[in-house]
């Protein structure tokens, strides 16, 4: 059974830190992605950033791009997400997934939702301006 269970969203002022960690369980890092993804009240569920757990390439949203780091700690079995200069417009609940090994993870496909075959149950992040 795959388990993501993520950790470390909270409330932060705009402009401060904060860095998701999911850990995950059962299988994963046979994947060939592992995303964070975010949704707001009312809005759909968008790709914040994935990483290609083979070569290690790294993809990220236009509007986090030089904020956001996603990185993964195979010894551990985690993903973490490190979120700096935080927006007003960040706040969201925020889901660790990992990608279905039938979907290669690039660019034209890391912010797909059905190239995912498990998500966490999700962090919220609240950003106080």
């Amino acid at each position: 059974q795959v388990q993501l269970v993520e950790s470390g969203g909270g409330s932060v002022q705009a402009g401060g830190s904060l860095r998701l960690s999911c850990a995950a369980s059962g299988y994963t890092y046979n994947s060939y992605c592992m995303g964070w993804f975010r949704q707001a009240p009312g809005k759909e569920r968008e790709g914040v950033a994935a990483i290609n757990t083979f070569g290690g390439s790294t993809y990220y949203a236009d509007s986090v791009k030089g904020r956001f780091t996603i990185s993964q700690d195979n010894a551990k079995n985690t993903l973490y997400l490190q979120m700096n200069s935080l927006k007003p417009e960040d706040p969201a609940m925020y889901y660790c997934a990992a990608g279905s090994p039938s979907y290669d993870c690039y660019s034209g496909s890391w912010s797909r939702l059905y190239a995912y075959s498990y998500w966490g149950q999700g962090t919220q992040v609240t950003v106080s301006s």
